[in-house]
């Protein structure tokens, strides 16, 4: 099989080649932004032309935390709607007949039912600090829908829930909250700061699934004859912002205090992926929360030490 892996250096892209670097069956098709602009519709048509996979998994994106989607909407709407568009339209044009195209959580409404279910899409308002990255990513699952349907492709989609692990991006600002988290205690430790301070309230609940898992349920999505339309992907399981901080705070070893901002945005109240439809298919998440922050903070370390961390 000859596998495109769209956005291969990001956090997720990473791990699906990890994933697929281990099967002897499998012939991944890699190329960087600067040799392939997924927001350039000739350049990414000309791309699957030549190539012509057997199969492509879109995990490339525009991504960030609350201040990066509430700050930045343009560039976020423009870059992931015109990657979701430019990938799944040429790839059906080049004859590529498997799609697999990965969302977001954040494509179900604010106050969605909880565990949000798949049927939940389109039934409320969304949550307004990352509407933007919502709309391309149902935008572009919308898409392999409407292609499926229409053209008979095998083109469906994947929404994983809150993702970290190796090769996550640490920026001050514009990171999600585990990253920013494991480099502000980190950095709190080394100054020996005696304070640090968190946003919002502490008290919604998140669920995060390590990266690893995400890309093993992408290799099994991949090898089902009739996968639905989308699917959830994620653990089943949550947290309070609080217990996540106080996660990563031991396991990066910092002994001060935790302060809280409350005037800061806290976001949706709780996101929680029903899984059930994954679950009863056969597979199931298998790297725990404490688990996964260790193996994250591990490779946190690594990159740090080879100048590769994401920042």
């Amino acid at each position: 099989m000859k596998l495109f892996v769209a956005g291969h250096k990001g956090m997720v892209g990473s791990a699906l080649v990890r994933r697929f670097s281990a099967d002897r069956n499998v012939e991944l098709v890699l190329r960087s932004r600067a040799e392939l602009d997924l927001t350039d519709q000739s350049a990414v048509g000309k791309f699957f032309a030549t190539e012509k996979p057997d199969v492509a998994v879109i995990g490339a994106a525009r991504v960030g935390g609350i201040h990066a989607n509430n700050t930045y909407p343009a560039e976020f709407a423009y870059d992931n709607l015109f990657i979701a568009a430019n990938c799944i339209h040429g790839a059906w044009r080049a004859g590529v007949k498997r799609v697999l195209f990965l969302g977001s959580s954040c494509i179900y409404p604010k106050h969605a039912p909880q565990p949000m279910p798949e049927d939940c899409l389109l039934t409320g308002p969304l949550e307004p600090t990352n509407e933007a990255y919502a709309i391309a990513k149902i935008a572009g699952l919308k898409l392999c829908q409407y292609y499926r349907r229409q053209y008979g492709v095998l083109y469906h989609s994947a929404m994983p829930t809150n993702l970290y692990g190796p090769g996550d991006n640490y920026h001050a600002q514009n990171s999600h909250v585990l990253p920013a988290l494991i480099r502000r205690f980190h950095e709190a430790k080394e100054a020996g700061l005696p304070e640090v301070v968190a946003w919002g309230t502490g008290s919604p609940r998140r669920e995060f699934m390590h990266v690893d898992d995400l890309a093993d349920a992408c290799a099994f999505l991949l090898k089902l004859e009739g996968p639905p339309d989308w699917i959830n992907v994620g653990t089943g399981s949550d947290v309070t912002i609080r217990q996540l901080t106080e996660v990563v705070a031991e396991t990066v070893g910092y002994r001060g205090r935790i302060a809280w901002d409350a005037s800061k945005p806290d976001g949706t109240p709780r996101k929680l992926m029903d899984t059930s439809k994954l679950t009863a298919l056969g597979w199931k998440a298998r790297i725990g929360l404490h688990e996964g922050v260790r193996r994250t903070y591990e490779s946190f370390l690594r990159e740090m030490s080879a100048g590769t961390l994401r920042t």
